[in-house]
């Protein structure tokens, strides 16, 4: 029997009948996990477009893909649509071949046709997290000769040259090669768009959720599919309610409101410790907080210089202090805890190391310089203690704080003179983080690689590039990673960058409900229980 579709409800009746079920000032019900968090980045549903967090989340929660990376790997696919895959012994072409019996939301069964469809249309349409599949080298030109359909159950992938058979899965992994329903898109096309207009509003996936409802800067409703090829998520709903005030989220999670509250500060999160019906959870995430000088700036582009920086910082006051818990000290671009990290901490706060470096590069006396910065928190905070030790070693900084909106297009522009920003990978592989703050292979400004970290900080180092390359080309694993240990460990000691950071997430929640699941880039509902 075929299954009734979820896009055939109404939203409006979804979130009456919520209403209805969950009424102001009392608990969800039983089967129903609801979540106060901030969903005010929500722009578009469709995985060919959207790079915020709250559509990453919702993604994670709705779509599957060929591979999914193994926990703690970065070289091993597990789960996903594909049950095995072959790679060529040129190193060019995989084959997956697919799992068997399964089928989207609305009942149409998963096909290699649906995969050619969502990877040739993820390229076509060219939004922005399409660069993710353009490193396996395909266009908008290529791309459907680069992908093909083998029979009913195998579809085989070409790649431009021999990349990492690591890497490539961990591209197919990426939430933009997610895999739709092509019959139930198209069907929903209008003026050859492949069905972007609808999608930004609606599903058309096979993971263990299926959306039911959003209204924006109000609720995503998401309704649980029984028949889930991993077996029915224990929740047969997951709301996630708009609350832009972290004090009126910790207040629904005291009230029994909501039963999770996300992105609360370390004050809310104090003021909720003594609760017994609460419990709180740490999450180590992929979030990498850092400082960036420019290197077209006179002074900065001095080698002795940044490396002053590096010991003038009181990253462990920082991180037992103001940031209580919520950051842990990290010096390298790549997170702790994924495939390939390196948690050295070599830098500590040593004024006198400072004082000698600064002296040696010519800059003894000090100087002037602007640092430029989100005016969200943590971030404000982080400068001014940045500030404060700074000028004990002769160095006065003038902090201006900008919204995400204007600082990010002066980034772009190598407007900057020292920045402090953060830095998410865009795929669980250690060559995202590597490919932009190391690898900068035009250094000129017309040449405007502004999604590259290290062009913005007008860095670059042939050598740096050829390493940079050579990890993500090595099929080996265990020489991929050392790879990557040792551009780790060298731009921790050169280059434009004092990293200082890394996040951890704390959740709050009910305490009788367990099993939610954290990546470093986002969160699984599937097995969570109340």
């Amino acid at each position: 029997m075929r299954r009734v579709p979820c896009w055939s409800i109404p939203a409006l009746f979804l979130t009456a009948a919520l209403a209805a079920a969950s009424p102001a000032g009392s608990a969800p019900p039983g089967d129903t996990l609801a979540i106060g968090k901030d969903i005010a980045d929500l722009i578009t549903l469709d995985p060919a477009h959207a790079f915020e967090l709250t559509a990453v989340e919702i993604f994670a929660n709705v779509y599957d893909r060929l591979t999914a990376t193994a926990p703690g790997s970065a070289h091993e696919a597990v789960g996903g649509i594909a049950e095995s895959h072959a790679v060529s012994r040129d190193g060019r072409t995989l084959t997956f071949r697919l799992r068997d019996g399964l089928h989207f939301h609305s009942g149409n069964p998963v096909r290699p046709e649906d995969v050619e469809f969502s990877l040739e249309r993820a390229v076509t349409l060219g939004g922005t997290p399409s660069f993710i599949l353009a490193q396996l080298g395909w266009t908008r030109d290529n791309v459907e000769e680069r992908i093909e359909v083998v029979d009913d159950r195998h579809v085989r992938v070409a790649i431009a040259e021999p990349l990492s058979p690591g890497l490539v899965l961990n591209l197919l992994s990426s939430d933009v090669a997610s895999v739709l329903d092509r019959e139930l898109v198209l069907s929903h096309g209008k003026d050859g768009d492949l069905g972007a207009a609808w999608l930004a509003t609606n599903s058309a996936g096979s993971g263990p959720f299926r959306l039911g409802s959003w209204e924006a800067e109000h609720s995503v409703v998401l309704e649980a599919d029984p028949n889930y090829r991993g077996g029915a998520p224990v929740m047969r709903r997951v709301v996630l309610r708009h609350e832009p005030d972290p004090l009126a989220r910790r207040r629904l999670l005291s009230t029994g409101e909501v039963d999770l509250a996300r992105d609360l500060p370390p004050g809310e999160i104090g003021a909720l410790r003594d609760d017994p019906a609460i419990a709180v959870d740490d999450y180590r995430k992929g979030t990498v907080i850092y400082l960036a000088a420019n290197a077209a700036h006179p002074i900065l582009r001095r080698a002795g210089v940044v490396d002053a920086l590096r010991h003038a910082v009181d990253y462990r006051g920082m991180a037992e202090g103001f940031l209580a818990d919520q950051f842990a000290v990290h010096q390298v671009f790549w997170p702790a805890g994924l495939w390939a990290g390196y948690s050295d901490t070599r830098y500590r706060l040593d004024l006198a190391k400072a004082r000698s470096l600064l002296a040696g590069a010519g800059h003894g006396k000090g100087f002037a310089v602007r640092l430029d910065t989100l005016s969200a928190p943590p971030f404000p905070e982080i400068a001014r203690s940045i500030r404060t030790t700074l000028a004990r070693i002769g160095i006065e900084v003038r902090i201006t704080t900008r919204e995400g909106a204007r600082l990010w297009p002066l980034y772009r522009a190598r407007g900057h003179e020292l920045i402090l920003a953060h830095w998410s990978p865009d795929y669980l592989d250690p060559h995202s983080n590597a490919d932009a703050f190391a690898r900068n292979p035009d250094n000129r400004l017309e040449a405007n690689l502004a999604g590259v970290l290290a062009w913005r900080n007008a860095w670059a180092r042939e050598d740096v590039n050829a390493l940079v390359t050579a990890a993500r080309d090595e099929p080996d694993p265990a020489r991929r990673e050392r790879l990557y240990l040792d551009l780790q460990r060298r731009l921790q000691g050169e280059g434009p960058y004092v990293f200082l950071f890394q996040k951890t997430e704390q959740v709050a929640r009910r305490a009788n409900v367990r099993g939610l699941v954290s990546d470093p880039r986002t969160y699984r509902y599937r097995h969570v229980t109340k």
